[in-house]
């Protein structure tokens, strides 16, 4: 694939044209990124417009800042527009209202790094716009939305990258290809296991709206409450107001990798089963999001997947002052179950770990581990083998895409089955019973409550129609 920069017109005519029509062992592979270069004459740049700037978001447009102009900024928090328009050479047109943001005629490229409960309304909306969008994880707050916006996606034919960049990191392509290789035998099960970050928090007060802050307008679809600082920024996350808890941020990353190393990624499972621990309980005003679970589910290949806090792993995020709660022997019960290996119930680690009949492959951000993988460069996978699609750069990745019209390596149609994944489990903990999902139809077998869950009433307004 060509890399040589295209300048601004070849990159409109060329986007237009087409929507008319054990031990750490890291093996690098070779061959070929499907990645962009910078391009250097601020002329020639795709512009930007960048929707949710916060810390984040930050991130994320400074990767993207490589590849093209930022020429608009939007967030409900002013602080952090204008941080991001000085950032960026200070000429960024300031929004605070998205829709405003994609009326702006000169945008081709949209970064969504938006809550979680925003990401459909805004992806939905700059795709009908006209824009390519890379978009952060979890791709959805409701299995529904992910069913409209794979329609949006295919109708409009935009290039639509998400961002769990996993995809682009060499050691979980290594695993991957393994696994798809058989290099550890018959694939049996996968463990998936995040991190125990603890939400034990609350009630937090009322404060006064900051003068900085759309507070009505950051929580958009959301039940109204009163403003707290705690429901907003890297917090939101332990709120079903506003996302789905750890099991859908983390999640979306190392629950793709599964998938991917399964070869599930355009189905799901067929059986759920979960369970989670809720630190505050239901108290109101708290956090409301388990901080600890554990979730079987079938599959009808006939792998399965335990997914599930890895509980020794306790880690912090968001400034949370409180302790984590202590794991004595009937939690543990609880939370596992009799059937689940003894090895899983202390886990002190988060990652992927592949289980077939004959090795295991565990994989991570600190590497690829196992006998597959330390032997792997005295045996390297044949001529012909299943190969992952290249890509080192998944932001790279994104801008070779738009300019191509190629699909990228972490598209809206495999993504929205991977986060429908952890949506079920989070169905299953909250309605407490286990779940028959079938993939085709993509539907709770054999019970309309649950299905309903499927969705989520949205305020007036805010309303997400396809």
């Amino acid at each position: 694939m060509s890399h040589a920069p295209s300048t601004r017109r070849q990159f409109l005519k060329t986007s237009a044209g087409v929507v008319a029509g054990g031990a750490m062992v890291p093996y690098w592979l070779s061959g070929t990124s499907a990645q962009a270069e910078p391009i250097q004459a601020k002329n020639d740049r795709p512009h930007i417009g960048a929707i949710g700037v916060g810390g984040r978001g930050s991130a994320v447009l400074a990767q993207a800042a490589a590849f093209g102009e930022v020429v608009a900024v939007c967030d409900v928090d002013r602080t952090h527009a204008e941080r991001a328009r000085e950032k960026h050479g200070g000429r960024a047109t300031i929004y605070d209202d998205y829709r405003r943001l994609l009326e702006q005629k000169d945008i081709d490229i949209i970064v969504n790094a938006t809550p979680d409960h925003w990401h459909t309304a805004v992806n939905i909306a700059s795709c009908q716009a006209g824009k390519d969008v890379y978009t952060e994880k979890p791709l959805t707050l409701t299995i529904d939305e992910g069913k409209q916006l794979s329609q949006v996606v295919d109708q409009t034919k935009r290039v639509v990258q998400v961002g769990t960049q996993q995809r682009s990191e060499l050691a979980f392509q290594t695993a991957v290809e393994l696994v798809r290789n058989d290099r550890i035998g018959k694939l049996k099960q996968v463990w998936v296991a995040l991190p125990y970050y603890t939400t034990k928090a609350g009630p937090f007060a009322v404060e006064p709206v900051p003068s900085h802050l759309n507070w009505e307008l950051y929580q958009g679809q959301a039940p109204a409450h009163d403003y707290c600082r705690a429901r907003t920024h890297s917090n939101f996350r332990w709120w079903y107001e506003y996302a789905g808890g750890i099991i859908t941020d983390w999640g979306n990353h190392h629950m793709d990798i599964a998938h991917w190393g399964a070869d599930c990624e355009l189905t799901g499972p067929v059986s759920i089963e979960a369970r989670g621990m809720f630190p505050n309980a239901g108290a109101a005003d708290s956090f409301n999001t388990p901080d600890r679970f554990f979730s079987r589910m079938g599959y009808a290949n006939g792998v399965e997947i335990l997914y599930f806090s890895s509980v020794n792993d306790r880690q912090r995020y968001g400034g949370i002052a409180e302790q984590h709660e202590e794991m004595t022997p009937d939690k543990i019960k609880y939370l596992f179950g009799e059937d689940c290996p003894d090895e899983i119930k202390s886990f002190d680690r988060n990652g992927v770990m592949f289980v077939g009949d004959k090795g295991r492959v565990f994989v991570n951000r600190g590497g690829v581990y196992g006998k597959a993988a330390e032997e792997l460069k005295e045996n390297p996978l044949p001529e012909g083998s299943w190969r992952v699609p290249p890509s080192s750069d998944h932001m790279g990745n994104f801008f070779e895409c738009v300019k191509t019209r190629q699909e990228p390596v972490s598209p809206v149609r495999i993504q929205h089955r991977t986060i429908s994944a952890c949506h079920l489990t989070n169905i299953s903990i909250r309605l407490g019973r286990k779940l028959a999902w079938d993939p085709n139809t993509q539907q709770v077998v054999g019970d309309p409550e649950a299905n309903t869950w499927q969705e989520r009433e949205q305020r007036s307004g805010y309303q997400i129609r396809v």
